[in-house]
């Protein structure tokens, strides 16, 4: 069983507190030419491809420029992603066994790098994959992609005696997956809060619920998807009535806001 996560947009490059292998990203070809691709553009063609500020899409072109991803100061992916999905992965607080198992069960899919593991090494950057980055191959990065995820997860999968995939990564990067050239069974997770008698997706809530899920799968050193359905933190509690065979429903009574029960 493999569980895809996201990446995220905040990234934090201080070394993590305990020393982790680094390992080499499966796709460096791939990258090596969307970096390029990326180095000929301005800043305003940044700006405007995702939506940055004038700050940001000077820093990103800055990075495209220097980007060599051999160079000094890559990190670790699980410590490098810093947003919602990763304060619910706590990755900085895993032991070196709990690392090495997740590098085997726990994928994370990337604009610029396609598919990593966590303890693959990356540069600072930001391209994400619903980016329109026009290159041989077409006019966005699922073009680019095409089939090349996909292959990667099932040559991983192949290895698994649970050949499943459980996608908590969002829209925009799971539907850069081939499920064609996949070729496995993939299961949809969602994350509702309860409130006044309706449940609803709150976006905060689903992907630091997502990463939660993953360190539940970690911790419990889970191989069979089946057994998250067992899946019981920060209130969640599977909700069978809800789910069908491939997309399986969690849901707790939505928490006040911090600082509600203050005068």
């Amino acid at each position: 069983m493999l569980i895809l996560l996201s990446p995220a947009k905040a990234m934090n490059f201080d070394p993590p507190p305990v020393p982790a292998p680094l390992t080499r990203p499966g796709l460096e070809a791939e990258t090596a030419e969307l970096a390029a691709a990326a180095r000929k553009l301005s800043v305003a063609q940044l700006r405007s491809l995702m939506d940055l500020s004038e700050k940001l899409a000077v820093l990103n072109r800055e990075r495209f420029q220097a980007f060599d991803p051999h160079a000094e100061g890559a990190l670790q992916a699980a410590f490098a992603f810093n947003g919602d999905v990763y304060a619910g992965l706590r990755a900085r607080e895993l032991d070196p066994d709990a690392l090495a198992w997740a590098q085997d069960h726990v994928r994370i899919l990337s604009g610029l790098y396609g598919v990593l593991k966590p303890l693959d090494g990356i540069q600072p950057y930001r391209l994400e994959m619903g980016s329109g980055l026009k290159t041989r191959r077409g006019k966005t990065l699922y073009a680019f992609w095409g089939d090349r995820l996909a292959r990667s997860l099932a040559a991983d999968l192949a290895a698994h005696a649970d050949p499943v995939v459980v996608n908590a990564a969002s829209q925009e990067y799971a539907s850069a997956v081939d499920r064609k050239a996949l070729g496995a069974r993939v299961i949809e997770v969602k994350f509702l809060e309860e409130k006044d008698g309706k449940s609803r997706i709150i976006s905060f809530f689903a992907k630091r619920a997502r990463g939660t899920l993953a360190r539940y799968t970690i911790d419990n050193r889970i191989v069979r998807a089946e057994d998250l359905k067992g899946f019981d933190r920060d209130g969640y509690r599977f909700r069978p009535e809800d789910s069908s065979a491939d997309e399986w429903v969690f849901s707790r009574p939505q928490p006040a806001p911090v600082g509600a029960d203050k005068e």
